[in-house]
């Protein structure tokens, strides 16, 4: 055994005052008697009242001196020498990803609460000159405690950390670690504590310094779901597609659920081989769903392992009707059609002004040089019209046709150049709820507005009567129209959304903020300075809600779903070994290393519990039954020892 502060023994000389205290110290007690008996007893008295006596026996003084033994004991910090993971500048790497909470330890224990005792075993074999830096390894990894010397610090900085449910970026975590070490050290050494599961960090460069990893896990067994996806095809019922493997080495049997919209819709039984993947297709999910939630359990009386639950549940988000039906009726204006033949988000049938507007009921109705007796109740984009139909007021044909501007930037006109422009003719169009896009000398010639829930746009000229079919600004006006009439969305891909991946988030041009709220409810707002958007909390699976506000109003509120799928994190087999570069690295030798156990947490233990025995035992004292002193060490003429 040796010591790091021995110079705390000079405390022992505390013993000498606690000594003379009980030599010193009056030994009479006032004591109520019956008889004046003994009043013969004063002769003893005072010889008990002389100072400087001999010591007598005493339990108190005895206990009060093994406290003060133990307590200089413990600040002398006693150690022994016991074999050690690592020493020098350690930067210990403390696996936090998905596969960490696998629940195979002993009772029930996950991995990250067997890594978080691995690496407090670590803390305390530090030596007296090492120090530690301690790094958490998520898809950001982050740096708990700088380095220090601090056992304390290094401690609640391991127990307060969490795991994540996405996977580690290893590649990250090294340079970090790297960076840490100081410049010229060649004593830098890294501790990898976790289950091996590296993945891209096998075409990693070498690190610079030792490299010691400390594997954590038991068993391979886990059953995920890989895959989940939604499509519909015109004219049939959505579809389900889902993948489960066994990444086991025994074969499963498990229950696959889906519940739609809060509500089981099916749920049936797969029997999955070791080591391979079942393909489940639901052919008939019920129209204008939402939200999808997979799930798969072991089969009752099955004895399936299955450790991680991360991966056993996985959503889908409804694409919805993403194209926009529109209705044309026109005498044959080849420009419109060829227009919305080239937008992949239009999809658009020819009707003629003989047909007139059928029953069906569709998105978007374009009415060239046409307007049926009826307006239909649905949004309408009305080119050159004949007559006033009773939202709008037309005026006299006017040729004032030069000098055509934008009069309003804003998302109809985006990227839009009338410079150019040239019309023969036009027809003034008066109406309170349009508002003016593009202006010539005489009056308004492009428009647009909402009228009882419609919107509307109108195009107060024909198109054989100007050039704008020819020019680029024919189609861009087009295509703003279309996105304009479309519902305000914040676009969004929401096909491979992963834990720990960013989402690119495309608000509307009127939005001002947009309001993120996770699965467990935390929510996030950010202020749209910009077009776009990255958001990168992801890091729990379910279905995040994304709301878009201009103001008050709100623009859009959506979904998007986030799922591990993820084969690194979901193969929770323990690896022996890792591969960094052109290195392989196996599990550490604890003979390599030396290092310091110290143990006065437990001498300073001691000395508090003997401190209370000590309060327990001078109470009992002063008061024994019916208030009588009772003493414990009664010295041979009856006379009491001890406070």
């Amino acid at each position: 055994m040796s010591f790091l502060t021995p110079l705390a023994f000079l405390g022992a000389i505390l013993a000498g005052p606690i000594i003379l205290m009980y030599m010193l110290r009056l030994r009479r007690r006032e004591v109520l008697v019956s008889s004046t008996f003994l009043w013969q007893q004063v002769l003893q008295d005072n010889e008990a009242n002389t100072p400087w006596q001999r010591l007598r026996r005493n339990l108190l003084l005895f206990l009060q001196l093994l406290i003060l033994a133990l307590l200089v004991f413990a600040l002398a910090r006693p150690f022994i020498t016991v074999p050690a993971v690592s020493t020098g500048q350690i930067a210990l790497l403390l696996d936090a990803s998905a596969s960490m909470n696998a629940a195979d330890g002993q009772q029930d224990a996950t991995r990250f609460e067997v890594a978080q005792q691995r690496a407090l075993d670590i803390v305390e074999t530090m030596g007296e000159d090492d120090t530690m830096t301690v790094i958490r390894v998520t898809d950001v990894p982050a740096v708990l405690a700088p380095q220090t010397q601090d056992r304390a610090v290094l401690r609640d900085a391991i127990l307060n950390a969490e795991p994540s449910a996405a996977r580690a970026d290893w590649n990250a975590a090294l340079t970090l670690a790297a960076g840490t070490s100081t410049a010229g050290a060649t004593d830098f050494s890294l501790v990898i504590v976790g289950d091996g599961g590296v993945g891209a960090a096998d075409a990693l460069p070498g690190v610079q310094g030792e490299i010691s990893y400390v594997p954590i896990g038991r068993s391979g067994g886990n059953i995920a779901i890989t895959a989940l996806a939604t499509r519909s095809l015109g004219g049939d019922p959505p579809q389900l597609f889902a993948q489960v493997r066994n990444y086991g080495d025994e074969d499963a049997e498990i229950i696959f659920d889906l519940e739609v919209d809060g509500e089981i819709f099916t749920a049936e039984r797969y029997d999955v081989p070791a080591g391979d993947t079942v393909s489940v297709v639901s052919e008939a999910l019920p129209p204008g769903f939402q939200v999808i939630e997979a799930g798969i359990t072991p089969a009752t009386g099955s004895e399936t392992q299955d450790f991680l639950a991360d991966d056993n549940v996985a959503y889908a988000i409804s694409e919805g009707n993403s194209t926009l039906e529109a209705l044309v009726i026109s005498n044959g204006n080849v420009f419109v059609d060829r227009v919305l033949g080239s937008l992949p988000t239009v999809s658009h049938i020819n009707g003629s002004p003989e047909q007139g507007v059928p029953s069906r009921a569709f998105d978007l109705y374009i009415f060239d040089s046409y307007l049926p007796p009826t307006l239909p109740n649905g949004d309408m984009l009305i080119i050159n019209p004949p007559r006033s139909p009773g939202i709008f007021t037309l005026g006299e044909p006017s040729e004032e046709t030069g000098s055509p501007e934008i009069v309003e930037q804003n998302e109809l006109t985006l990227f839009l150049d009338v410079d150019s422009l040239n019309i023969r003719e036009f027809t003034p169009v008066t109406a309170s709820w349009l508002e003016p896009l593009v202006a010539v000398e005489g009056g308004d010639v492009i428009l647009a507005g909402e009228n009882n829930g419609r919107q509307v746009g109108v195009i107060a000229f024909g198109l054989g009567n100007s050039d704008l079919p020819l020019q680029i600004a024919f189609p861009i006006l087009m295509n703003n129209f279309m996105d304009w009439y479309r519902p305000d969305t914040a676009a969004f891909d929401t096909t491979a959304v992963r834990t720990g991946e960013s989402l690119t988030i495309t608000p509307p041009l009127r939005a001002d903020r947009v309001r993120v709220t996770k699965p467990d409810g935390d929510q996030r707002e950010f202020d749209v300075d910009s077009g776009l958007l990255i958001y990168a909390d992801t890091d729990l699976t379910g279905v995040y809600r994304v709301e878009v506000f201009d103001g008050s109003e709100t623009l859009q509120d959506a979904q998007f779903a986030v799922n591990l799928f993820d084969a690194v994190e979901s193969d929770i087999a323990p690896r022996s070994e890792i591969t960094l570069g052109q290195t392989v690295i196996t599990e550490v030798s604890d003979e390599e290393e030396r290092g310091q156990r110290e143990f006065w947490r437990w001498l300073a233990l001691i000395a508090v519990v003997i401190l209370m025995l000590e309060w327990f035992i001078y109470h009992r004292r002063l008061a024994g039954p019916r208030g009588v002193f009772r003493p414990l060490f009664p010295n041979q003429r009856g006379a009491t020892a001890g406070r």
